[in-house]
């Protein structure tokens, strides 16, 4: 994830794997990444990647992947994911365990492919911090690369229930241990400044058994379609696309996500 923790190695591992609880309904974006890819080839730079659940399908398909991250649970998870679609998929897979913002790896502007899936730009608490992303970004690509961020456009009738009002958001079973997780979450909407305080409490157990439970807290910096061109124009960006769906179609006003596709400029010719 974007931002650090202060969880034991223990309460982490289990957010993490209960982090992919919350995905087992799929997004549907990693057919879009698999299309950009074949259109740039590698390597590809996935920031906040987490467990892995864009990269490792990405690796699978034959490309270099380099993951950032800054929890190692969640990197653990990656590596355990593509460890069991054998080692030619581990092998194109460079884990690295470092915060984004300010993010310098070795090589430099050396990426055809950058991604920032799935609303991981909203965990960057300000509007400065999103842009350092995309300058992140913008700065490990080659000239012509594409970055490519996805983030949540909530409307203005979802923002008015993020009153603190408690609700389920889901009862499932986590595969790997065939245990019962409920999900339950309450979310703050403060609109002097856009953001959002969510608070989401997981709890796991057997039917009729002891229930562990866990706390997880995190503030969501908002923003529109709009300021995602601007970010990334003023990263030294040229957008391609703002789109609303992960079809490409340009965004509109009742979309609910916000697709940003921009590359990074091309180097200027050379004087005669």
């Amino acid at each position: 994830m974007a931002e650090p923790r202060r969880d034991s190695t223990t309460t982490a591992a289990s957010l993490a794997r209960l982090y992919d609880v919350d995905l087992l309904e799929d997004p549907g974006d990693v057919d879009l990444y698999l299309a950009l890819a074949s259109r740039t080839g590698g390597p590809i730079l996935e920031m906040a990647a987490g467990s892995g659940r864009v990269a490792v399908p990405l690796a699978k398909a034959g490309y270099d992947v380099t993951l950032v991250d800054i929890d190692p649970s969640m990197l653990a998870r990656a590596g355990a994911a593509a460890d069991r679609l054998g080692p030619k998929v581990r092998a194109r897979l460079d884990l690295q365990e470092q915060d984004l913002l300010g993010l310098s790896l070795p090589g430099g502007a050396r990426f055809r492919l950058a991604i920032l899936a799935l609303n991981s730009l909203l965990l960057l608490g300000s509007r400065q911090m999103q842009k350092q992303a995309l300058e992140t970004m913008a700065r490990h690509l080659v000239p012509g690369g594409l970055a490519v961020v996805d983030v949540w456009l909530p409307s203005a009738e979802e923002l008015a229930r993020y009153d603190g009002r408690v609700s389920l958001e889901y009862v499932r079973t986590d595969p790997e241990t065939g245990l019962i997780v409920t999900k339950t979450a309450a979310a703050q909407f403060e609109p002097a400044t856009g953001d959002v305080h969510l608070t989401v409490v997981y709890e796991e157990g057997e039917q009729g058994g002891t229930t562990r439970r866990w706390l997880r807290e995190d503030r969501l910096k908002l923003l529109n379609a709009d300021d995602l061109r601007s970010l990334a124009e003023s990263a030294g960006l040229v957008v391609e696309v703002v789109a609303g769906d992960y079809d490409l179609n340009a965004v509109s006003a009742h979309d609910e996500r916000a697709i940003l596709v921009a590359r990074r400029r091309e180097r200027p010719a050379p004087s005669a």
